[in-house]
């Protein structure tokens, strides 16, 4: 292709301002995600799904995915538009809090459901599962059921895979590491793969947060980190109420330390920061109320 047939071929793919509302109220419609001021971001991505699909503009890929019955292109349309950042024990204090207050409070030889909530590529989930673990030794794996959900499909092959560069698990001790983690060799040198007995432990799904929830649960404890920043206040409060409505009496929900639930109506009692407890169940011993 000459150069000047591969600068027209760019221009036909040049977003259009009523293009880019059309995908920006599909992406707040499904997912909640407002992607106002980020039509370069948009235009890049969409565009490689369009030279894919050899469609000739951004209005017929929005009529290509309505047309989609199977929901695929629109499920690809979020992947591609979703960008999604975690890591290993992100957020410490609130492992320190699982282990040290939650755990010791459970019920002897009780069972222990969690969910992680946009769990992204995994490292949440399995960070969960490392925590106990190293605290709840064997009896973790029959006392434990990890449910971790996300919108992406993309992230959840990922997730499931268990595979990770040794480079993002420079957080783990090296006792965690052994126990945990299997060293990669030949081709798979400078990675490491969680156990297969640990990966048992967790149930990826994919789960749109503003649709019904019901379909999971509950749990005693529910992260949802560093999601809600990305939604509106209409928004924040369809997740919120779904989140506590999975939530069992007396349980935990965990949220990033730069996210809050003011303004959001809610039953639960702060606990501290970015951690809220459900009234009810044993350990209740305050009254409950939004902040």
């Amino acid at each position: 292709m000459s150069k000047s047939a591969e600068t027209s071929s760019a221009k036909e793919f040049v977003m259009r301002p009523h293009e880019f509302e059309t995908i920006r109220k599909m992406a707040y419609d499904f997912c909640g995600v407002d992607l106002e001021g980020k039509q370069v971001l948009v235009s890049a991505r969409l565009g490689k799904k369009i030279r894919e699909l050899s469609l000739p503009s951004f209005d017929a890929y929005c009529d290509f995915v309505r047309k989609d019955q199977s929901g695929d292109a629109f499920t690809a349309m979020i992947d591609a538009l979703t960008t999604n950042h975690t890591s290993f024990f992100r957020e410490m204090k609130h492992f320190t809090f699982l282990q040290e207050t939650i755990l010791p409070s459970l019920p002897a030889n009780s069972a222990l459901d969690i969910w992680s909530a946009a769990c992204s590529s995994g490292e949440e989930p399995y960070t969960i599962a490392f925590s106990l673990i190293q605290k709840m030794g064997d009896a973790a794996f029959s006392r434990v059921g990890i449910t971790a959900t996300d919108i992406s499909t993309r992230v959840l092959q990922k997730a499931k895979k268990g595979l990770y560069p040794a480079t993002s698990l420079s957080s783990l001790s090296n006792d965690l590491m052994r126990k945990c983690l299997l060293k990669g060799t030949g081709q798979y040198a400078g990675s490491c793969l969680v156990k297969p007995e640990i990966r048992k432990l967790v149930d990826f799904r994919q789960l749109n947060l503003l649709k019904d929830c019901s379909s999971v649960g509950p749990f005693q404890l529910i992260f949802c980190r560093n999601v809600m920043i990305y939604f509106d206040l209409p928004t924040q409060q369809t997740v919120v109420d779904n989140l506590v409505s999975r939530l069992a009496p007396g349980g935990y929900l965990f949220i990033g330390h730069a996210e809050s639930l003011n303004g959001i109506r809610h039953s639960l009692k702060y606990i501290c920061s970015a951690i809220y407890r459900k009234p009810g169940g044993r350990a209740d011993s305050g009254s409950s109320g939004s902040r």
